[in-house]
């Protein structure tokens, strides 16, 4: 989706509106981080454009600041999407997980033009969007979450993330402080991305060889996985905890001979990705800590692999 829709009819962008259009990369970055998902970024930002385009020129050429402007926006919109998310995820069928994202380089609508690449395709991968980032930022409330995201991450002064939030300044500081503290004490030593690579393409052998030895012998033996189907597909409805139920659990997994496990980036992290006659069925994110692993995310729920299609 672009803003084009909403802009002018004369089929050419005024230079302000031209500049609101660069604005979607960043948009997309914020609204992603907030919700965790790249079909919900999309409206958001679809739904900020059409209200700026939705205000009389006049009232447009009184913004000071328009990408302040679309700012404040998107964040209201998304502290309204977070609110109301919980309710839904209370209704959804299993485990919630945010929706994986390829590296750049993957992407099966890769393109330099960022007016025609994919969405997803400005999403810039950093910590900030790793699958344990991001899990960690859905315990919040939605107040926390939008202060950390607006504050931390963007770096928004706090008389700005206030007037998104609509509170004060200390109120949003505090906010941001308690945030913090949960992705302080959730985060471990971060291994260098070539030994966790490294891991992941010894789980994947193990997963194929069904060595459930090997498998212990990777996890953590306090590690978890968790599934997320949605419903649509099957997946697992409750985490599976320790490292022996776990290796279990991928071993009895039958991989038919045209499934293919291949090794790939998810979030900015080494994961793996299966596939089925070249259409991806599920892509697994892991959080792994001193060589072993602590957390398997399993996303099987086709709505979520959109950005894989093709891959």
């Amino acid at each position: 989706m672009t803003p084009r829709s909403t802009a002018p009819q004369n089929g050419l962008l005024d230079p302000p509106a031209s500049a609101l259009v660069a604005e979607r990369r960043r948009l997309i970055n914020l609204a992603y981080r907030m919700l965790g998902s790249l079909a919900e970024a999309e409206d958001v930002v679809q739904e900020t454009y059409a209200r700026w385009y939705a205000m009389s020129p006049r009232q447009r050429e009184a913004v000071v600041s328009p990408g302040g402007w679309l700012t404040k926006v998107a964040g209201r919109i998304c502290l309204d999407e977070l609110r109301s998310a919980r309710t839904r995820r209370e209704r959804y069928v299993g485990t919630w997980v945010p929706e994986p994202l390829p590296a750049r380089t993957e992407w099966p609508a890769y393109a330099t033009d960022d007016s025609t690449a994919d969405p997803a395709d400005r999403v810039t991968l950093d910590e900030s969007v790793s699958m344990a980032f991001l899990v960690v930022l859905e315990a919040m409330t939605p107040a926390e979450r939008v202060a950390f995201v607006l504050h931390d991450v963007f770096r928004y002064p706090f008389p700005e993330v206030a007037d998104i939030i609509g509170r004060s300044p200390a109120a949003c500081r505090q906010l941001a402080t308690s945030a913090r503290r949960r992705i302080d004490a959730s985060r471990a030593p971060l291994s260098p991305t070539a030994q966790r690579a490294g891991v992941v393409r010894e789980f994947a052998r193990a997963w194929q060889a069904k060595d459930i030895s090997a498998l212990i012998g990777l996890l953590d033996p306090d590690a978890t996985a968790v599934g997320d189907g949605g419903g649509l597909v099957t997946a697992l409805l409750h985490p599976i905890e320790g490292a022996e139920q776990i290796a279990r659990f991928f071993a009895d997994r039958t991989l038919p001979g045209r499934l293919a496990v291949r090794e790939c980036t998810v979030n900015g992290q080494p994961g793996l990705a299966a596939h089925l006659d070249g259409v991806v069925l599920s892509v697994y994110a892991f959080d792994i800590a001193d060589g072993r692993i602590r957390r398997i995310w399993a996303v099987l729920n086709p709505e979520k692999l959109r950005p894989w299609k093709g891959k």
